[in-house]
């Protein structure tokens, strides 16, 4: 596989607008629902969720946008949570999403975090399928209630 050929620079509150707009493409291309302030509560207070010590955030930059994107957050434990992994559909199958995960594998690694959970639609088949190639294993299933996009999930988890 080519190696990612754009930097994954960490993100800073300033950066939402793009990552919301990143996120909203991708909503569009799966024919969802989009609702900011409903979907992405986590965005809308960023220090509680990914300032240091508590979590981290990064973004995939192409010229003034946000193109890719991913967080983690501390939980309790020893374990961490990978949140937001969305990418462009043009930047997909490019090494780009495995290079956004080994970003939080790295940060984990340093934060002596041992376990690294994630919920997934259902339908991001695509990734579901690299969250596999790079060691996790589903374990639960789950319906958001109420959810307008009709949301089941699945959990993948995986060791540090």
């Amino acid at each position: 596989m080519a190696q990612p050929s754009a930097p994954i620079e960490h993100a800073t509150p300033a950066d939402l607008p793009k990552v919301i707009g990143l996120i909203g493409r991708v909503f569009e291309e799966y024919g969802f629902v989009f609702d900011p302030a409903q979907e992405l509560p986590d965005l809308f207070d960023f220090a509680r969720h990914y300032a240091p010590p508590r979590g981290a955030f990064w973004v995939i930059r192409a010229g003034d946008d946000v193109t890719g994107s991913v967080g983690v957050e501390r939980l309790d434990d020893g374990q961490a949570e990978l949140h937001r992994l969305y990418l462009d559909a043009g930047l997909r199958g490019r090494g780009l999403g495995r290079a956004l995960v080994d970003t939080v594998l790295r940060w984990c690694q340093a934060e002596s975090i041992r376990h690294l959970v994630l919920w997934s639609d259902t339908r991001f088949a695509d990734a579901h399928r690299l969250y596999e190639r790079m060691g996790f294993r589903q374990t639960r299933e789950r319906e958001l209630p109420g959810d307008v996009n009709q949301t089941r999930e699945y959990r993948y988890e995986r060791d540090i």
